[in-house]
């Protein structure tokens, strides 16, 4: 019975309110039930700022040193590395300065080794600007410079519409031909051919 009292008096007390409130319809804040003050929590770390992005274009750089002190001794300084520069790419400069193949060094970082998919900025803070890798050579190769590439020999002598009028040019031809064809009659009727060809056409 205490409950049907109870939903009358509360449904009687809602058809009294208006259905809708007025648009200029402004709450008393004398009305407000008092409240205390609310204090936040305190957070267990401080925030820090958050960096700007950099520029593209304007990436620090860092200066990577690759040293081993055993057999056989390097010493190599690579830089100018963007922070994205991978172990690997380290690995192939190296192997281009001294000749020893990738997959025969092992780069440690720490004295731990560093897979070759890790990049510079996953190694080192944001605030350094160098970073020291220690190297191991497996299988004892050894440190060699690749020698710079021999330039050819620029043949010395006749040359353009001279040559053509040389014995040895068509005897070349003809050994050329023989070589390529293998029929040593054919060959022949293919340099008199190209060589009347010329002798018309001069």
């Amino acid at each position: 019975m205490t409950e049907v009292s109870f939903a009358k008096s509360f449904l009687g007390a809602l058809d009294s309110r208006p259905v809708k409130l007025s648009p200029d319809h402004v709450e008393d804040p004398k009305s407000y039930a008092p409240r205390g003050a609310y204090i936040l929590p305190k957070m267990l770390k401080p925030m820090t700022k958050r960096k700007a992005a950099p520029i593209p274009g304007q990436e620090r750089s860092l200066t990577v040193f690759v040293k081993s002190l055993r057999n056989p001794p390097l010493d190599v300084k690579l830089s100018s590395q963007t922070p994205n520069t991978s172990v690997l790419d380290i690995k192939t400069a190296v192997s281009q300065d001294t000749g020893i193949p990738v997959e025969k060094m092992k780069l440690l970082f720490k004295k731990k080794p560093t897979p070759d998919s890790k990049v510079l900025k996953d190694l080192v803070g944001e605030d350094e600007t160098s970073a020291e890798f220690s190297v191991m050579v497996m299988g004892g190769a050894a440190a060699m410079k690749t020698p710079p590439p021999a330039q050819a020999e620029v043949a010395q002598g006749q040359s353009g519409k001279e040559v053509l009028d040389t014995k040895e040019f068509w005897d070349d031809l003809r050994g050329f031909l023989l070589q390529r064809i293998r029929d040593e009659k054919t060959a022949g009727d293919l340099t008199d051919t190209f060589q009347a060809a010329w002798k018309a056409k001069a």
